[in-house]
């Protein structure tokens, strides 16, 4: 059970979280800092939250021996996962019970049983926090419990608050936000505001009832697409209702991140175009030339034509291998994954990279390294489009390294750079197909926003995880997981 000083310590550190909130951090950073704050009054040896959207969860923030599982997803269909969502909203369970392979990571790491409690909104389940122990008592304590599903009743709440949270666009939570409903006199005045209306808009009930609408108002039967002042869209239909007077029934939702899609389809395929265009000009341009001119071309100028061909055809063809991966979600089954040697393979993965590239790269991977369970080819794929997006973000001088290292369960490596960083935020985001950092001037960082979505799909696919965070001095550092062989 907690000491009074462990529950005063608690309390002082979630009024710097609130703090936080207050001056308007949000999303991970402050989730993170409440993990970090609660540990040691639960008396945990880790703490860690999951959040759920559609197609299952995924381990967004941990503090503790568990932060190694950031970035870890947990399919909808994972056993664990099912049992995760059911029963009590605050559980005990050994984790020797559970079915699924994080599960016996964890009880490999020495953990032997947690006490989750589910984070609810409005009736749905937006995520998940655990609180993880070594030993296996049974029993019950009641203020853990209490403390636990207090602490979810706070990450719930700021998923309410919708400020950097979800970090899944399409999670429950959405659509438990999505739907305002208002009803309107005849001189335009509100006169019923519901919960949601107050979560799309941020304007309480008290400020909006008697007053009228904070936006403009379609035809009865038509739709319109509203920007707020702070940036978000709103999709706004309305009718009339039946009977005495005339009230008319109002229905908004959030669009903005259907909006944000749509905008990042329009910008794939303008920059899309325009990546296909430019290895195209280049070849055609060089060998128009050499059929052209060859007999005035010195041997020198002939091979330094053609070697620039084959460099242009190569990136021509990894841009179109990428959008025809990326034009499918499709899950690929491929060769069964098996044991190989990480250095090795990335070792001879750095010889395929773009010779810029290359030259800036630092691999750190020990002799003794221990060997990982995957697919040994699409290891290229990874580094290079890793490599290749730490490159874009870096000043051209500066070093990419490359770290491989491994713990009691997975053989990992880490891509690390000194360019513009990542903000807290992004760092989910950032694996949406289509979606690129926002830079202030895109065409100083060209690509389709293709590479993290292709690597994310590609590791997944063999068990693994990538994670994104930003990294200590500056700059960005992906980590790539797969499991020991």
């Amino acid at each position: 059970m907690p000491e009074r000083t462990d529950l005063a310590t608690l309390i002082a550190d979630h009024g710097a979280v609130i703090e936080m909130i207050n001056s308007g951090e949000a999303g991970l950073p402050v989730l993170t800092s409440l993990l970090r704050a609660a540990r040691p009054t639960l008396g945990a040896a880790c703490v860690a939250f999951v959040e759920f959207a559609p197609t299952g969860g995924r381990v967004i923030a941990a503090s503790g021996c568990a932060e190694w599982t950031i970035g870890r997803p947990l399919p909808a269909s994972d056993p664990a996962t099912v049992c995760l969502l059911t029963g009590p909203r605050v559980r005990q369970a050994r984790l020797d019970r559970l079915d699924g392979p994080l599960a016996a990571e964890l009880v490999d790491d020495g953990l032997r049983r947690m006490i989750v409690a589910r984070a609810e909104l409005n009736g749905l389940t937006v995520g998940t926090l655990h609180a993880l122990y070594p030993d296996d008592d049974e029993t019950e304590d009641r203020v853990q419990h209490a403390l636990l599903g207090y602490l979810a009743s706070c990450i719930a709440h700021m998923y309410g608050d919708q400020s950097g949270l979800p970090v899944h666009g399409d999670g429950p939570v959405v659509a438990a936000l999505a739907d305002g409903l208002a009803v309107v006199d005849r001189d335009g005045r509100v006169r019923l505001w519901n919960p949601a209306a107050t979560q799309v808009t941020g304007r309480s009930a008290g400020d909006a009832m008697n007053r009228p609408l904070p936006f403009p108002l379609p035809a009865a039967g038509q739709v319109l697409d509203h920007q707020l002042p702070d940036g978000r869209w709103l999709r706004v239909t309305t009718g009339e209702l039946v009977g005495p007077g005339t009230l008319r029934v109002i229905t908004f939702r959030d669009i903005t991140d259907q909006r944000r899609r749509e905008s990042d389809r329009d910008l794939f395929v303008a920059v899309t175009s325009h990546e296909l265009r430019t290895p195209v000009t280049v070849i055609k341009g060089y060998a128009d030339t050499l059929t052209d001119h060859w007999e005035s071309l010195t041997d020198h100028d002939r091979r330094q034509a053609a070697r620039v061909i084959g460099q242009r055809a190569n990136e021509l063809a990894r841009l179109v291998d990428r959008l025809l991966t990326s034009a499918t979600d499709v899950r690929s089954d491929g060769e069964p994954a098996v044991p190989f040697d990480l250095g090795e393979a990335l070792r001879a993965a750095v010889l395929d990279l773009p010779g810029d590239l290359r030259r800036r790269l630092f691999l750190h991977a020990p002799a003794d390294l221990p060997k990982a369970l995957g697919d040994r080819r699409s290891l290229t794929t990874v580094l290079t489009e890793l490599c290749t997006n730490a490159g874009k973000w870096a000043p051209a001088d500066s070093p990419i390294e490359v770290f491989a290292s491994a713990d009691g369960q997975t053989v990992s490596f880490r891509v690390t750079d000194r360019g513009v960083g990542i903000r807290p935020e992004h760092v989910e985001r950032a694996f949406d197909r289509f979606w690129q950092g926002e830079s202030g001037d895109r065409r100083a960082y060209p690509g389709a926003g293709l590479g993290l979505y292709l690597v994310r799909r590609i590791v997944e696919q063999q068990n693994g995880w990538v994670s994104l965070r930003p990294r200590d001095g500056g700059g960005t550092v992906a980590e790539v997981r797969l499991p020991r062989g």
